[in-house]
């Protein structure tokens, strides 16, 4: 963030002084306009009511005289609910059953009595305000105006004008600023470089114990003379780090380029493992990585391909095993239960060691060809391992169960120790 800021405030004095009076005219144009949230809405509904003063006070007008009456020759309802008032109670000299139809007719003479009461209050109460009007018009003016320029509320205006008001600020201290950030800058490159030193003195310790562990994992795999190294690089960087009087690049993992080194046959020199060109070397290599590692690693799924190329069935044995090891069932990790190995493999050794076996085919449908993939029950899975070992006949058969039932043997044992 310190660098972003000190970015900013970076820049060439003549666009620095267009910025300032730009953001200048912003923050007073709209802090002249003594802008409120809600007065919008609020000049909407005086703007309704004003406008239509004089139609309002027609209504009203109209319909206090249908109430009240005009005169003798415009009589209203007032007086017509009165007259029937008047023969209601000489009913009642004849007929005492008439008097709550009279004192209901009572009530209603007083309620339209105090309508037409409220109605002229109202109707003498209209502002006819043709200044004020023109007032209301002119700052729902200034607010559309503004709403064009700045945002699409006035809220919105609001921050536009805050957000310009704390870039002109910082744009006017900014030699200050400038300061301060340079001095927090320096002082946070000091802290970094201080852990990313520690973080790489940690690797360098780590790097040979790595790369021995990994190197037996991969006699075990076939690859008895493979050599595995790390290189740990440096990348220039004036920005960077102080190390050793130089300045280094530094990001989130710290200021070492790693890079692993592998030589699979002797005489070759530590390559790039990414120049590796065997897919099957690549994928041991990956394997005994995994094996060493497989402790810190969340990768949630792991797929290895044409790992058995080039190793034999007693090797097999062994790669299987050590894919199996990198399984939740055999770490028994409930931090990662999602966790997955999927192998693709044309050995049995190898495949006998699956949790599940899933076996990929292909079928013609009508003029298509399709790939279908489908988990094997047990029977299947004997029969599909008597296959992969040769053709099936009773002995490969024997063979396949004798050899799934020695891998879950050897599996079984793998649990009982965690």
């Amino acid at each position: 963030q310190a660098r972003e800021e000190i970015k900013t405030l970076v820049m060439d004095e003549r666009e620095k002084a267009r910025r300032v009076d730009r953001l200048t005219y912003v923050v007073d144009e709209v802090g002249q306009a003594n802008l409120k949230a809600s007065e919008e809405e609020t000049l909407k509904q005086e703007r309704e009511l004003l406008g239509n003063a004089e139609l309002r006070a027609n209504l009203a007008d109209h319909a206090h005289r249908l109430l009240y009456g005009a005169g003798e020759d415009d009589k209203g309802a007032l007086d017509l609910l009165n007259g029937a008032a008047q023969a209601l109670t000489g009913l009642e000299k004849y007929d005492a059953a008439i008097k709550n139809l009279r004192e209901q007719m009572d009530g209603a003479i007083a309620q339209a009595d105090d309508l037409s009461r409220e109605l002229a209050r109202y109707r003498d109460s209209i502002d006819h305000n043709p200044k004020r009007l023109a007032q209301v018009d002119e700052r729902m003016d200034l607010i559309f105006r503004l709403k064009r320029k700045y945002g699409d509320s006035i809220e919105e205006i609001l921050k536009f004008a805050g957000d310009a008001a704390a870039e002109l600020a910082t744009i006017t201290r900014s030699e200050e600023r400038m300061t301060e950030l340079k001095k927090k800058e320096s002082e946070l490159l000091k802290e970094i470089g201080a852990l990313a030193a520690e973080l790489s003195r940690a690797r360098k310790s780590a790097c040979e114990k790595l790369a021995r562990e990994i190197e037996n994992q991969l006699k075990d795999l076939g690859m008895d003379k493979a050599k595995f190294g790390v290189a740990l690089e440096r990348a220039a960087d004036a920005e960077g780090v102080e190390e050793n009087g130089k300045r280094v690049a530094v990001d989130t993992t710290g200021i070492d380029r790693v890079e692993f080194l592998v030589s699979p046959n002797p005489g070759e020199p530590l390559k790039p493992l990414a120049k590796i060109a065997s897919g099957g070397e690549t994928s041991r290599l990956m394997l005994a990585m995994k094996s060493v590692l497989a402790v810190a690693d969340n990768t949630p799924t792991l797929i290895f391909d044409e790992i058995d190329q080039g190793i034999g069935g007693r090797t097999g044995g062994i790669v299987g095993m050590k894919l199996w090891a990198l399984t939740p069932t055999a770490q028994k990790r409930d931090d990662n239960p999602e966790h997955q190995v999927l192998v693709i493999t044309h050995l049995p050794q190898i495949a006998a060691y699956g949790d599940s076996h899933l076996k990929i085919h292909k079928e013609i449908v009508g003029e298509r060809t399709i790939t279908k993939v489908g988990e094997l029950n047990d029977a299947q899975r004997v029969d599909e391992i008597a296959n992969m070992l040769g053709t099936a006949t009773a002995t490969t058969r024997k063979n396949a169960e004798e050899l799934l039932a020695e891998t879950k043997s050897q599996k079984e044992k793998v649990k009982s120790k965690k």
